[in-house]
């Protein structure tokens, strides 16, 4: 299943971004894709148009709460070969540092 690391940059809003950040991820929850927030960015599964579609919005966000100017960062993933999703992504990386190594994270 495609999924898309998506970050947001408000710029001329001061250092603080979390409000940005909140008032985005309301949008991606309404969406009902499937997503995971990390410190850095967000990942949202679902097809390439829906995708596309949540990442137009959240775009807008910033610019609807003053913010002059927003650069958003998309990459995608998008293998076809079998079926993938962010948790298998990531069980796959898990299984292979074994128990120990997973135990020490």
């Amino acid at each position: 299943m495609p999924m898309a690391e998506v970050t947001v940059i408000p710029l001329g809003v001061g250092p603080s971004v979390g409000r940005f950040v909140a008032e985005c991820l309301r949008l991606v929850r309404r969406s009902g894709l499937r997503y995971r927030l990390t410190p850095t960015s967000t990942v949202i599964e679902g097809s390439l148009d829906e995708i596309f579609a949540v990442v137009r919005e959240i775009h807008e966000v910033p610019f609807s709460l003053g913010a002059p100017r927003v650069v958003t960062v998309v990459k995608i993933d998008d293998r076809r070969d079998k079926p993938e999703d962010m948790d298998y992504k990531i069980r796959s990386v898990e299984e292979r540092l074994g128990d120990a190594d997973a135990d020490a994270a």
